[in-house]
């Protein structure tokens, strides 16, 4: 990973050209197109690859209330009709009545297997609208269009869809490839700075997981991505080609996709016990888990004593929290978010599974946690 050389006035730095990731996945492969107005060209692209057809829009109150009348208008120069679903905004929507209620309304929209539904917003939508579209007719395409960095950089690519559990996140979902990604950066200017700030949590864990030299490029350039189109498309594109190398290789996480989830088994379990609520947002779950990952690795001898505190400082400088303690209000205690814990996807024959890391950019799968080492890092998380 080199540097983005950024060179001239401001009117170089807004032509950034759209760039694309394919994600080979034989007939089920896929484009994720990255740059600029690609909202406001979703209906030339959809129909270039779908033909004219029918399609439902599943967003939020938020995304709705800033972006889809842009997004309606784009797919009705083309020919689209798209009647949408606007939903409420928020992580606590990945639920059963909510994916019951988005499943009954494209039945009621007639929306058939060669139709689209089309993803319109953050992880959330999703994931939700995802598992929908591939239940629905046992299978329906859809198309994701995230508009939050998170979405952007890792839910959006993979073809992993769900909802939650009260006892744990995305445990109930299904593999169901989109059939195109548009990523347009230019929304991520409508995010406040705490969504985008916590949609850098899963940026810099791409880096952490296995590219240090992409983690040196973060640490010389995240703080401009939010003001610089330049930068902040290259760390989408970057996060994009190696998730999609990843999931080319491994695409339903019998093995090497598991790294993806550095920081997660610690975050998600954060997540349950906040409630999926406004209190600890996902990436930011994503940053401590990420923490904690390198503390434990550090404590265990798997990796330097100075990683786990340049990766701290890194998230730190961020804005984001690096600390259970960073968490407002009450917690479970320590066995008890272990037993969260248990609930991850990763665990098998009932054995927790951690990303442990001998490195930055060196991050690999492991059942050989010392229980003492574990408690001892959420005890000192705490204090």
């Amino acid at each position: 990973m080199t540097a983005t050389t950024v060179q001239g006035d401001q009117a170089h730095r807004d032509q950034v050209q759209a760039d694309q990731v394919n994600v080979d996945l034989g007939d089920r492969s896929y484009d994720v197109a990255i740059g600029r107005g690609l909202i406001g060209d979703a209906g030339t692209r959809i129909t270039a690859l779908f033909g004219r057809r029918r399609a439902a829009i599943v967003t939020d109150e938020t995304v709705a209330g800033l972006h889809l009348a842009r997004l309606q208008a784009a797919l009705a120069a083309s020919g689209i009709e798209a009647e949408a679903l606007i939903l409420p905004a928020g992580e606590a929507t990945k639920r059963w009545d909510k994916l019951g209620e988005t499943v009954e309304w494209l039945i009621s929209q007639k929306i058939e297997r060669k139709d689209l539904v089309i993803a319109f917003g953050g992880g959330v939508i999703g994931d939700l609208a995802g598992f929908a579209a591939a239940i629905l007719r046992r299978g329906v395409r859809f198309v994701q269009i995230p508009t939050t960095l998170l979405a952007q950089v890792d839910s959006s690519v993979g073809g992993k869809t769900g909802i939650n559990s009260p006892q744990g996140k995305n445990l109930i979902g299904a593999f169901h490839q989109p059939s195109l990604v548009l990523a347009d950066i230019d929304v991520l200017d409508t995010l406040t700075p705490r969504d985008f700030r916590a949609g850098y949590g899963e940026v810099a864990k791409y880096g952490l997981l296995g590219d240090e030299r992409f983690f040196e490029w973060l640490e010389a350039n995240a703080t401009e991505l939010a003001a610089d189109p330049v930068r902040r498309a290259e760390a989408v594109r970057h996060s994009v080609a190696m998730k999609a190398g990843i999931v080319q290789r491994d695409e339903t996480e019998q093995g090497e996709r598991a790294l993806l989830n550095l920081g997660h088994t610690f975050g998600h379990a954060l997540e349950a016990a906040t409630g999926y609520s406004d209190r600890l947002l996902h990436g930011e779950g994503v940053a401590i888990g990420c923490v904690l990952a390198f503390d434990l690795s550090a404590r265990q001898g798997l990796c330097a004593q100075e990683a786990p505190s340049r990766v701290a400082a890194h998230f730190a400088k961020m804005g984001l929290p690096t600390r259970i303690a960073d968490i407002a209000g009450a917690l479970p205690d320590d066995e008890g978010l272990i037993a969260l814990m248990a609930q991850d996807k990763k665990v098998e024959a009932g054995k927790l599974r951690f990303i442990l890391a001998h490195g930055i950019g060196q991050a690999f799968v492991t059942d050989a946690v010392d229980p003492s080492q574990l408690r001892a890092v959420l005890a000192q998380s705490r204090a």
